[in-house]
C-alpha cells in the first residue's frame, strides 16, 4: 500500500536550490513513487493548495498519465484512508501530537533519517521517547550507521530521564527498520558509447586511468581530502600508469573552493586534475560514465548512508571507500570494491568537541574538528589504489559484481516496494491494537500539554466562565443588521461566523434562556454555541446572565 506524503517543496524539489543530499533523495523517492505507483493517485498533504498543485506538475513531468489527490491538512478523515503518513524527515513530533486530537489508531506515522549529526536532528530522534509516537509508527534508518546512531541516542535520553523523573519507564518505540536509500540504475547504465561521449568531453585520453570523487567539496561536512590526494599520488607512481583524478560536485562555499582547488596542486603534484561542476547534470553524469574508479573517503559523522558509491556501483565503477558510516553496508570488501579501514578516538575523547558545540553552536566547525581527528589505513589504501589503478580486468570484474548489486538491492523500484511492504505491516500492526485494545487507545489525552485549550489552561483568568449552564439573552437593539455591520469591520475579523446562525441566536435569545437549550434549538454543538454567543458578547449583543 502507499502513503500519503507530506509535501514540502524543499525536501522534494531540486529545481532552483542547492544540491544537498536529502533533497536529491527525496526528489529521487518522489520519481520513485511516481513509478511505482500501480496506477493508484500521488497523494499529498499539504497545508497550501498551490504546494499540492507544485506537486502535481513535478508528478506530471514524471508521468503524464500519473494522477494526484491533495488532502488539506484538516482532513484526517482522507488520511485515515490513507493509512500512513510520510514526511522525508525524522520530525514525526508535530504530526503526533496533532493526531492526539484525532485519535492515534486513525492513521500511521512515517519518517527518514538523514544527516544525524547536528543538535537539531538528534533532538528530532530524543523526542521519540517523549512524544506520542506508537508501534505503529516508523522511521527508517537509511543504513545500519544510522540505526546506531538512533539506538545509542535513544540510550542515552532514557537514562536522562530516568534520571530526571527517578522513575524506570521505558516507553513503547515506533519501528525503526533499516531501508537504504535508492538510486535509478538505468539513468547510469554503462555504455561503450556514453564513455567515449563522455571521456571527450572531459579530455580523458585512452591511456589515462580517471579516479572519481562525486559529492560534497567540503572539508568537513563530506571527506577531508588530504589522504586522498595523497594516496593517489602514491599510487600512480606506484602504477607507472598516467592518473587523473576527477573532483565532481559543487564546492561547500567559497572558502572551501578557494583551499580544495589549492590542496589539489599542492598535495595530488603529478596527477592531472579535473573539477566537474555538479550543478551541470550533464558534465557530472559525464563524469561517471567516463571514470575507470571510484573513490570516496568520507570521514565526517555529517554522512549516514552516501548515495554515490552506490551510483558508481550503479554505473559499473569499481569502488574504494572507507571503512565508515553506511558505506558499511553497500560495498562488500573485495567483491564490488574495497573498504578502507579507519581510525577515530574512543568514546569520551569528544567532550570537549561536544561541549564546543554546545557553546558556539557552529555546526560547520563541530564536523570540522570531529572529522579533524579521522583518518585512514594509508598503506592500505595505496595499495588498493594501486591494484585498481594497474588492473583493467580486476577493474571490469568488480565493476560488474558492483553494477549487479546495484541493481538487485539499491534500485528504487526494489527499494520503494520496500517501503511499500512497510506500510502494509504499519496498517497491519494499526489494526491489530484497534481489534485488541491497545493500552495506548484506553484514555489518551486529548491534547499534547503545550497544545491544550486555551481556556483550560488559563481558566483561572475570568471572573465568570461560559457552560453549557450559562443564561444568556440579547441585548437591547441587538438586530442581524447590526451584526452583520460589526462583522464586516476589520477589528472582527477573527470573531466572524455565517450571518444566518448569528441571526438564529439572536432571535433565539429574544427571551433569556441557558446556552444548552439554545444549542438545541439551532442544531449545534453546545461548546460551538458557547463559542459563538462569546463573539457575540465581544459585539455587545448578547449579554450573560439572567
Amino acid at each position: 500500500m502507499a502513503a500519503a506524503i507530506q509535501f514540502d517543496p524543499d525536501a522534494y524539489i531540486l529545481e532552483g536550490r542547492p544540491l544537498v543530499g536529502r533533497r536529491a533523495a527525496g526528489a529521487a523517492f518522489l520519481r520513485a513513487a511516481v513509478e511505482g505507483c500501480n496506477g493508484e493517485p500521488i497523494v499529498s498533504y499539504a497545508g497550501r493548495k498551490r504546494d499540492a498543485q507544485l506537486l502535481t506538475e513535478v508528478v506530471r513531468h514524471i508521468d503524464p498519465d500519473a494522477r494526484t489527490e491533495w488532502i488539506p491538512v484538516n482532513r484526517f478523515d482522507e488520511l485515515e484512508k490513507c493509512g500512513t503518513l510520510f514526511r522525508a524527515d525524522p520530525a514525526l513530533a508535530s504530526s503526533a501530537r496533532l493526531r492526539l486530537r484525532q485519535g492515534m489508531a486513525r492513521y500511521s506515522l512515517c519518517g527518514i533519517t538523514h544527516t544525524l549529526s547536528s543538535a537539531r536532528a538528534l533532538n528530532m530522534i530524543g523526542s521519540v521517547v517523549t512524544e506520542p509516537l506508537m508501534p505503529w509508527d516508523a522511521v527508517i534508518c537509511t543504513s545500519s550507521a544510522a540505526l546506531g546512531v538512533v539506538k545509542a541516542t535513544l540510550a542515552a535520553t532514557l537514562d536522562y530521564q530516568r534520571w530526571r523523573l527517578g522513575i524506570d519507564a521505558l516507553p513503547e518505540m515506533p519501528m525503526f527498520p533499516v531501508i537504504p536509500l535508492g538510486v535509478h540504475c538505468r539513468d547510469l547504465a554503462p555504455s561503450e558509447a556514453a564513455r567515449h561521449a563522455a571521456r571527450e568531453r572531459l579530455g580523458l585520453a585512452e591511456d589515462e586511468v580517471a579516479i572519481l570523487f562525486a559529492g560534497r567539496l567540503s572539508l568537513s561536512t563530506k571527506a577531508h581530502p588530504y589522504q586522498m590526494y595523497d594516496a593517489v599520488r602514491i599510487a600512480a607512481e606506484h602504477s607507472g600508469k598516467r592518473a587523473v583524478l576527477i573532483q565532481a560536485g559543487q564546492f561547500f562555499n567559497a572558502s572551501a573552493a578557494e583551499a580544495i582547488r589549492d590542496a589539489t596542486e599542492n598535495y595530488c603534484s603529478g596527477v592531472r586534475a579535473i573539477f566537474a561542476d555538479g550543478a551541470d547534470a550533464a558534465l557530472y553524469a559525464a563524469a561517471f560514465a567516463g571514470a575507470d574508479l571510484f573513490l570516496s573517503l568520507s570521514d565526517s559523522i555529517q554522512e549516514t548512508f552516501g548515495i554515490t558509491p552506490v551510483e558508481a556501483m550503479a554505473a559499473g565503477l569499481p569502488v574504494i571507500v572507507s571503512d565508515w558510516n553506511g558505506y558499511r553496508d553497500t560495498v562488500r570488501d573485495g567483491t564490488d570494491g574495497f573498504r578502507i579501514p579507519t581510525h577515530a578516538p574512543a568514546p569520551g575523547v569528544g567532550r570537549r568537541i561536544a561541549a564546543n558545540y554546545e557553546m558556539d553552536e557552529n555546526y560547520e566547525l563541530y564536523c570540522a574538528r570531529a572529522s579533524a581527528v579521522v583518518s585512514m589505513d594509508m598503506a592500505s589504501l595505496t595499495a588498493r589504489l594501486a591494484d585498481l589503478i594497474g588492473d583493467p580486468a580486476l577493474r571490469r570484474r568488480m565493476g560488474e559484481a558492483g553494477r549487479a548489486r546495484a541493481l538487485a538491492d539499491y534500485d528504487w523500484a526494489v527499494v520503494y516496494r520496500r517501503y511499500r511492504e512497510l506500510w502494509a505491516e504499519m496498517d497491519a500492526r494499526r489494526g491489530h491494537a484497534r481489534t485488541n485494545g491497545a493500552r495506548q487507545l484506553a484514555k489518551p489525552p486529548g491534547a499534547f500539554p503545550s497544545q491544550e485549550d486555551p481556556f483550560h489552561i488559563f481558566a483561572h483568568y475570568p471572573t465568570q466562565t461560559i457552560g453549557p449552564k450559562t443564561v444568556v439573552r440579547a441585548a437591547p437593539g441587538a438586530t442581524l443588521a447590526a451584526y452583520e455591520r460589526l462583522s464586516a469591520d476589520p477589528i472582527f475579523e477573527t470573531a466572524r461566523f455565517p450571518a444566518d446562525v448569528a441571526g438564529r441566536i439572536i432571535a433565539e435569545t429574544a427571551e433569556a434562556l441557558p446556552i444548552s437549550e439554545l444549542a438545541r434549538r439551532i442544531g449545534r454543538d453546545a461548546s460551538i454555541v458557547i463559542e459563538m454567543t462569546g463573539r457575540l458578547a465581544k459585539m455587545n449583543l448578547l449579554i450573560f446572565g439572567e
